[in-house]
């Protein structure tokens, strides 16, 4: 296995490997192409299933658990606060899912471009071989979405997008109110069964005894499941804001100094290009 200073000298005898005229400028963007949607059919099933569960948890919240309560504050007061959650859960999504992740323009490793950068000699740059793109310092190449993302943590389906720098805030939240939303459904499972067992349960559900179990049940391995991962998916990711380390970066997808320390998918050493630019202006 070569060490990285090998890879890098391999590179700089490649002078091919840059070939910045092979890259076609990227195509003008109109101003009314402005949502961001990935079409990647695991991505958008997720991201269906868990609008599905969202609305299967309204549903067994409102109509089994709190319609059938004869305390009407009780019903109206966790209504308003399960409903509330819901609504900003799904809305999160959306706009983690429908905004650009931080996606660097496609194509604009052309050569003008790295003129127009002013580089110095010996000044590294990198370029994505997949997206024919210039990378920015922190940023990877998503294989799912196709771009190369600044600050990418990960790819995740169930938003059907990137995590990155514009629409992590957005990812956050998202997992918040999931975590929060899965709390409460819990919590109101718990004393629904605490209710039920003091009374007849033909009295505390509109549907049948056997019918309201189940569905509870259901409801209550879901909250269970995704209140433990989203909890860990926003812990990880108030971390990450905390250290400023994305989860690629803590997994060694980073680019230092003048070594190429990722694969060849992420980036190819410039130092040859330049170093040509500099002999011919010297």
């Amino acid at each position: 296995m070569k060490s990285p200073a090998h890879r890098t000298r391999d590179i700089e005898r490649q002078a091919g490997y840059l070939k910045p005229e092979h890259c076609a400028p990227p195509p003008p963007r109109n101003s009314s192409d402005t949502m961001w949607f990935i079409r990647d059919s695991c991505g958008i099933v997720c991201g269906i299933i868990t609008w599905l569960l969202v609305f299967y948890a309204e549903f067994v919240v409102l109509f089994v658990m709190l319609l059938p309560a004869k305390n009407v504050a009780y019903s109206l007061f966790n209504g308003l606060i399960f409903g509330s959650l819901g609504f900003l859960a799904l809305a999160s999504h959306a706009r983690a899912m429908c905004t650009d992740p931080g996606a660097v323009p496609k194509g604009n490793a052309t050569k003008e471009f790295i003129e127009s950068l002013q580089l110095k000699p010996g000044q590294v740059v990198y370029k994505c071989p997949k997206c024919c793109s210039i990378k920015p310092d922190r940023a990877h190449h998503c294989s799912v979405c196709k771009r190369c993302i600044k600050k990418m943590d990960h790819h995740c389906p169930w938003v059907n997008n990137c995590v990155g720098e514009n629409n992590q805030k957005y990812f956050v939240l998202f997992t918040m109110y999931i975590a929060l939303i899965s709390l409460h459904a819990l919590v109101l499972v718990a004393l629904h069964f605490v209710f039920c067992f003091e009374e007849d349960w033909t009295k505390c559900s509109n549907f049948s005894p056997p019918a309201t179990v189940i569905l509870l049940i259901l409801l209550c391995f879901e909250g269970l499941l995704f209140l433990i991962f989203t909890a860990v998916m926003f812990g990880t990711q108030v971390h990450s804001i905390c250290t400023d380390e994305t989860v690629s970066e803590t997994s060694g997808y980073r680019n230092t100094g003048n070594v190429v320390t990722v694969d060849d998918e992420s980036g190819f050493f410039m130092k040859m290009l330049l170093q040509q630019r500099h002999n011919v202006k010297g």
